[in-house]
């Protein structure tokens, strides 16, 4: 096996959930040396405009031409692929693929797969993730290309006050108990597996109905961003 290959992650969507993936990246190689580990091309912008602003409020500046930009930056610095710790901003995936020549790991359609290989066609996925997620069908037309329904959060307002809660605040019991509540109701309504699928969330994964089986999604892009790294014939 070769040298791993040097991955460049659009960071900063928010700052803790990258240095969340930097740390379930270095968890997940098994390493002997510093030389074993996964070399990471990390831009943390904590610039880049808001999501919620452009998608939710529809104020905001859209988000493209700085994540394009971004993308040319990390390829020019040697990143052989980029990976991107947030699912929302997957809704401008073609402004950063448009703009290089390595690919995107993808999370959205990575997790999507997940989904798949775990329940097959018919499979009911419920979201747990912010409301920009659900208004741009980003996770539920992957899920559909696989056959699979989804289910959301009754409450919009209460999750994205929890998200906002984590950015402004860190993890706190709040922002646990709203994902509790809401991943319990999810449970009850029958979905048969819960995606985690909001960065911040992932940051409180285990706030997660315990009952319910999970799918984090930054988990799917570490082991992709794994995968991908030290496999020299991906």
């Amino acid at each position: 096996m070769g040298a791993p290959r040097p991955i460049g992650i659009l960071g900063g969507m928010g700052p803790e959930a990258t240095i969340l993936l930097q740390r379930k990246l270095m968890d997940a190689v098994h390493s002997h040396d510093d030389r074993d580990h996964i070399p990471l091309l990390i831009d943390l912008n904590t610039q880049v405009p808001s999501r919620i602003a452009h998608l939710i409020e529809g104020s905001g500046i859209d988000p493209s031409d700085t994540l394009g930009a971004m993308a040319r930056r990390l390829q020019n610095a040697g990143a052989a692929a980029l990976a991107m710790p947030c699912n929302t901003a997957h809704h401008y995936a073609h402004a950063i693929t448009d703009q290089v020549d390595i690919p995107l790991l993808n999370m959205v359609q990575l997790a999507a797969d997940r989904a798949a290989e775990r329940l097959g066609p018919g499979g009911c996925v419920g979201i747990l993730a912010s409301p920009a997620v659900r208004i741009t069908k980003l996770l539920e037309n992957a899920l559909a290309d696989r056959g699979l329904s989804v289910l959301w959060p009754a409450n919009d307002d209460t999750t994205l006050q929890a998200i906002r809660l984590i950015k402004s605040q860190g993890p706190c019991d709040a922002a646990r108990d709203a994902l509790s509540s809401a991943s319990i109701a999810l449970t009850s309504a029958g979905a048969d597996l819960q995606m985690i699928a909001c960065s911040e969330f992932s940051l409180i994964s285990e706030s997660v109905d315990q009952t319910a089986q999970a799918i984090d999604t930054i988990d799917v892009l570490t082991q992709a961003i794994v995968d991908f790294s030290l496999n020299s014939n991906s």
